[in-house]
């Protein structure tokens, strides 16, 4: 599944090949915070628990699987002074064709017994330097948008009702990124997951039809 260039963005759906794209966003403490504590990640966390659960989900067909996002022009910078926002972006980062982190499609509840294939769940994460410039909402949007239009051509097809997302309560941005979309709160629940179990917050949207 094809997802079109939005004025800013281009996507390609990742395979074990970019293993390496994986391992690159997840180099920076402040991004893996409210997803692991805020430890990088290691190659062998890539090779033997990112690849094969992208693997497991990955369906170009149904449009499932991780999407990285590269700029197609320089970004501005943005800083404000909050050490927790990276310094003014270097030409490097900020160059077009830079890669700038990635978005997950997937059934919701997909590693359990009950995968909705109707209701898909929607995942980002983003290198520092881009954060607050609206590209998480802006690559979900457009991916999202993409995959729901494509899977509704398709008639064998169990079409789309509903996208999601999940986070941890604490997770104000990737709540914000969420409300943008247009999800608006479900619950917070514990989240069942191979990897444990976690204490997060559900926002939903219903797909028009």
């Amino acid at each position: 599944m094809q997802i079109p260039a939005t004025l800013r963005l281009r996507f390609q759906l990742m395979s074990a090949a970019d293993a390496n794209l994986l391992f690159d966003v997840d180099q920076d403490e402040q991004v893996m915070l409210y997803i692991n504590g805020g430890q990088k990640s290691s190659w062998q966390d890539i090779e033997q628990r990112m690849v094969p659960r992208m693997n497991a989900y990955h369906n170009p067909q149904l449009g499932y699987g991780i999407y990285a996002v590269f700029a197609t022009q320089a970004l501005p910078s943005k800083h404000s002074g909050d050490p927790a926002l990276p310094e003014p972006l270097s030409a490097q980062h900020s160059a077009a064709d830079s890669y700038l982190g990635w978005i997950l499609v997937r059934p919701m509840n997909f590693f359990t017994t009950g995968a909705e294939h109707d209701n898909l769940e929607l995942g980002w994460r983003f290198k520092r330097h881009c954060w607050g410039l609206g590209i998480a909402s802006e690559a979900a949007a457009a991916v999202a948008n993409s995959v729901v239009a494509q899977r509704a051509q398709l008639t064998s097809i169990t079409p789309v009702q509903a996208l999601s997302a999940i986070a941890l309560p604490d997770n104000q941005a990737s709540i914000g990124v969420m409300k943008k979309l247009g999800m608006q709160y479900v619950k917070r629940y514990i989240h069942q997951d191979p990897l444990g179990d976690y204490d997060v917050v559900l926002y939903r949207k219903m797909v028009a039809r």
